[in-house]
């Protein structure tokens, strides 16, 4: 399992869509993806789970992935909520 702190910082004030588009990119990989926040853990595939989260466009985040892409899904995840993608 591979995991990494960030700070979010993703331009504009829509978060429903940056969350809409964070569970569809995490969907492309194969490894298990999740995003905690405080003592809140939730599956980052799930649309569900993701806007029970209440993430913030200034929050900071800890994002674990685990399975066969685990290094490529934690770096594309993490590029994303950064805004280095």
């Amino acid at each position: 399992m591979k995991k990494k702190n960030i700070s979010i910082n993703l331009e504009g004030e829509q978060m429903a869509r940056h969350i809409a588009m964070l569970v569809q990119k995490a969907s492309k990989y194969e490894s298990s993806i999740y995003i905690q926040s405080g003592d809140k853990r939730v599956n980052a595939k799930s649309i569900m789970g993701m806007m029970t989260l209440g993430m913030d466009l200034s929050d900071s985040l800890e994002v674990s992935a685990e399975g066969d892409d685990e290094e490529v899904a934690l770096d594309g995840i993490t590029s994303f909520l950064t805004g280095e993608e």
